[in-house]
């Protein structure tokens, strides 16, 4: 009697947990989203509508794959390659639209009023949290909000004030000349050679961080830039597909290789940290970033007291994550800018000249310093107008409760596609003169 009482009660157990599941999952993969769908269209927003568990994902990568099929135009409008999704959909639905990733929308945003609400009140529209195994490649300040983010903000800013800055300028000089006399050697006897640059500025922006960030320990830091490089792709190729929860934990061959990487990442940045911390113990003076910030660190540690040290401290988890960072936001970002420059200048010689007349001006036959940096109002003016017309990053993400407590992500973009007469008009600026020069900079 009792063996068939137990048997009943599991019996309902297992019911239980299995209907359960089966509601769970039904909700996400279309309840849930069909609601999402029906409360973005009453807010008058237009977009494909919901397709089981995969969205616009199918669609969005054979948009993908046919943008990059054929090489690609020098034109200002590159949105179309370097997001063809998004631009398919603005063009199609306008400004006022979403796209589905998988169970997930995704609404655009483009109007500089909402931009500039949104990002004022952080409170309010959170960052997203990514697909968890995009964690193995950095977390850090970018990914923090609210007291974690203010206690790491405030420790990592000393490292880029501008009086550090300035000890900096000699690394820059150093990989930038060895950069220059490569390129020499390989000029040949006619006075020309054609050349792929592109490694070469990839190379540059790693070696100038790794300098920067760990001083004498480069060649462990491009080791490290090496394997984050790898990182980099696996999470590329994992925030595009649709994320199934507990898929991390599978041992496939990609999460297994992801967590190797992450491992071996951890381990190198901890005994380059724990190897600093005892020659800082020792007296000795560290100008790089990370010797700042575990210098920031301590300062930190003996200003809040032994009863706060949790609080107000960073561990060496996430001294960690933050150099992690330091490769994953600032080496794509600054090769791509010196390559669309690189590009920009020779469309535009006459540009070329004026910048190349002005640094020998300033600096003559004299290495750079920083005093002179100051002075190069044309080449910052260069600079700008490529971040402008090629930003390094097109979007930012936030999320917002929209019916209760189901979230939907914002895709908060620099500009709409240029190509479209609708939205020309309302992105770019009338004052805008060839290669992108106001016409106030013409009169000086």
């Amino acid at each position: 009697m009792e063996l068939q009482r137990f048997a009943i009660a599991a019996v309902c157990a297992v019911v239980a947990v299995v209907t359960w599941l089966g509601w769970s999952v039904l909700n996400w993969v279309w309840l849930r989203p069909k609601k999402l769908e029906r409360c973005l269209r009453k807010q008058g927003l237009n977009g494909n509508p919901y397709r089981l568990l995969f969205g616009d994902l199918k669609d969005s990568s054979n948009i993908t794959k046919q943008a990059e099929s054929s090489p690609i135009t020098l034109s200002q409008d590159i949105l179309p390659r370097a997001v063809p999704p998004i631009h398919n959909c603005v063009v199609t639905y306008g400004k006022n639209s979403f796209m589905w990733l998988g169970p997930s929308p995704r609404v655009n945003i483009m109007d500089p009023g909402l931009v500039k609400e949104i990002l004022s009140k952080n409170f309010e529209f959170k960052k997203l949290k990514f697909n968890p195994l995009a964690q193995f490649l950095a977390t850090g300040l970018a990914f923090y909000e609210d007291e974690r983010w203010t206690k790491h903000r405030k420790i990592i800013t000393p490292a880029f004030r501008m009086e550090k800055l300035k000890h900096m300028l000699p690394a820059f000089d150093t990989s930038c000349s060895e950069l220059i006399n490569k390129w020499e050697n390989m000029v040949s006897t006619q006075g020309f050679c054609e050349l792929d640059v592109w490694p070469f500025l990839q190379t540059l922006s790693s070696d100038l961080i790794s300098r920067t960030a760990f001083g004498s320990n480069y060649e462990e830091g491009r080791q490290i830039f090496q394997l984050q490089t790898e990182q980099a792709k696996h999470t590329i190729q994992t925030v595009a597909s649709v994320y199934i929860p507990g898929w991390r934990f599978m041992p496939t061959k990609r999460n297994n290789r992801m967590k190797e990487i992450e491992k071996e990442v951890r381990a190198s940045l901890k005994a380059m940290i724990d190897k600093r911390l005892k020659a800082m113990k020792a007296g000795e003076a560290n100008e790089d970033l990370l010797g700042i910030l575990l210098d920031s660190n301590l300062r930190e540690i003996q200003d809040i007291g032994k009863n706060s040290k949790k609080v107000g401290m960073m561990s060496t988890d996430e001294v960690i994550e933050e150099c992690k960072l330091f490769y994953f936001a600032g080496q794509e970002t600054t090769a791509v800018l010196l390559l669309w420059t690189m590009v920009l200048l020779s469309k535009h010689p006459y540009w070329q000249q004026r910048a190349r007349e002005e640094v020998l001006q300033v600096f003559g036959n004299n290495n750079p310093n920083f005093e002179g940096l100051n002075h190069l109002k044309i080449v910052t003016m260069i600079l700008n107008e490529v971040l402008r017309l090629y930003p390094p990053a097109v979007m930012l993400t936030r999320t917002r409760s929209l019916h209760r407590n189901r979230y939907v992500a914002l895709h908060i973009h620099e500009a709409a596609p240029r190509d479209n007469p609708k939205h020309s008009q309302e992105t770019r600026k009338p004052a805008v003169m060839a290669f992108g020069f106001h016409k106030s900079h013409n009169r000086r």
